[in-house]
C-alpha cells in the first residue's frame, strides 16, 4: 500500500456582521463528483509546498484575494481503491474580505457563503466536517492560539 500527499484542502471564511461565514462551492457537471458542495481543494504541483496550493487554488477557483492564511491543526486523511494508497491532505483556513466577489472557475457551478451549521451538513465526507468544526472552534473559542499556526506570504 501506498501513502500520498499531493492535495489541500483550504477552508475559505469571511466575518460579516459579527459572524464567521464559508464559502462552499457546488462541483460542476462533467467533473468529479459533480453536483457536491465542498471547499476549495486541488492538486500539488511538482515543486510547491502544500501552502503555496492552498493560496494557488483560492486565486483559480475563486479569484478571492487572501488576508490570512492558517494551517488548521487537522489533517484529513481517505484511502483511494483506485490506487490502493492512504492520502493525507493538509487542511489550511484562509480568511478573506466580507465585501470579496467571487468568480468562479470552470470547475464549479455554484457557489454559497453559509454559518459554520450549514457548511458541515452541505460536505459529503466526515473528514471535512471534522477539519470544519476544528477550524471553527478554534476561531471562535481559541482565537489567539490560531495566530500561531498563520502562515506569513
Amino acid at each position: 500500500m501506498n501513502y500520498k500527499s499531493s492535495l489541500i484542502e483550504v477552508h475559505v471564511f469571511r466575518i460579516r456582521n459579527s459572524k464567521m461565514e464559508f464559502l462552499i462551492l457546488k462541483r460542476a457537471d462533467g467533473e468529479i463528483y459533480s453536483g457536491i458542495w465542498q471547499m476549495v481543494t486541488g492538486k500539488i504541483e511538482h515543486g510547491e509546498k502544500a501552502y503555496e496550493t492552498a493560496l494557488r487554488e483560492v486565486e483559480e477557483e475563486t479569484e478571492l484575494k487572501i488576508e490570512k492564511l492558517w494551517v488548521v491543526p487537522n489533517v484529513n486523511t481517505f484511502y483511494s481503491s483506485e490506487e490502493d494508497a492512504i492520502y493525507n491532505v493538509p487542511v489550511f483556513a484562509t480568511q478573506v474580505s466580507s465585501k470579496s466577489d467571487v468568480k468562479l472557475s470552470s470547475e464549479h457551478s455554484d457557489y454559497k457563503w453559509v454559518e459554520p451549521d450549514e457548511a458541515e451538513e452541505s460536505f459529503a465526507w466526515e473528514g471535512q466536517k471534522k477539519s470544519l468544526r476544528v477550524l471553527t472552534d478554534y476561531y471562535l473559542n481559541k482565537k489567539n492560539y490560531l495566530n500561531i499556526l498563520e502562515i506569513t506570504f
